[in-house]
């Protein structure tokens, strides 16, 4: 009976495995090959030296991923500590609003936000009918960031909220008992509780804001050159692919390195911490 039980698991998981091949390592193998070679199929590290005149790309990218990641952390733990310490139906409530938004195309929202914030959008419009001068928003970094923000923000409030959730209540009475405050009590008690969580938020904003590439177009104006903005014209305009393999090459070493992170500190759910 054993026998029949594990040569069904065995052919359940097959078709996952022919899609992990043909859709996860027949990719990534495909991405290796051109980032490896040149135009004439020969093992070349050309594309690897090339990436040294991309390095101030890089350097953006990452200044504007971290800077949103944060801002996301900033408003992200406050409003999950919100949601967990609501009772059950408003807790519901709150998770609903925060992903309606997400039911919605992330160019749908992308664009939405550009046409609030445009010169002539809602925004400039509301100025100028209290009598304040317009500003320009889209086409500058903060609107990339801003746009960043809007669209990732879930992202880190989901796991920290969750993280929340699972809080032992015991521990918040002990720390009572012992003399804490509520500061004390967030400080010392519920934060190093929640790293898991903080750590899984930052990794699922960082990720898809280092790669993005609409958001910076839209929003940016094209004024912005971003790693994704990069690898897709490397794609879409140049006859070879080679370069742009080289770059997806480098981003999908950062992204093991966030994952790998991750998975460090995800390891424990910080339940043997003494209080």
């Amino acid at each position: 009976m054993k026998q029949k039980r594990s040569l069904l698991e065995r052919a359940a998981a097959v078709p996952h495995m022919l899609w992990a091949v043909l859709f996860i390592i027949g990719p990534l193998l495909f991405v290796l090959y051109f980032a490896f070679t040149d135009t004439k199929g020969e093992f070349s590290f050309s594309n690897i030296e090339l990436l040294s005149s991309y390095s101030h790309i890089f350097f953006l990218s990452i200044c504007f991923s971290l800077v949103a990641t944060a801002f996301c952390l900033l408003i992200g733990y406050p409003l999950a500590f919100v949601m967990s310490r609501a009772k059950p139906s408003t807790q519901k409530l709150l998770t609903v609003l925060l992903m309606l938004p997400m039911w919605i195309s992330l160019l749908i929202r992308t664009y939405s936000l550009m046409t609030l914030l445009d010169n002539g959008g809602l925004v400039n419009s509301l100025l100028t009918s209290m009598g304040l001068a317009p500003v320009t928003i889209v086409g500058t970094g903060g609107a990339v960031i801003l746009g960043m923000i809007y669209d990732f923000l879930p992202y880190m409030v989901l796991p920290i909220y969750t993280s929340m959730s699972k809080l032992d209540g015991r521990y918040l009475e002990a720390a009572a008992d012992l003399g804490c405050n509520g500061f004390q009590t967030l400080f010392r008690v519920i934060l190093p509780l929640t790293v898991p969580g903080i750590v899984s938020g930052v990794t699922m904003v960082f990720v898809p804001s280092i790669s993005t590439f609409y958001i910076s177009q839209k929003l940016g104006g094209g004024n912005f050159d971003l790693i994704g903005d990069t690898i897709e014209r490397q794609f879409k305009f140049t006859s070879t692919y080679h370069v742009g393999a080289a770059l997806s090459l480098v981003m999908m070493i950062l992204i093991l390195i966030s994952i790998a992170v991750m998975n460090r500190f995800s390891d424990s759910d910080g339940e043997d911490m003494p209080i």
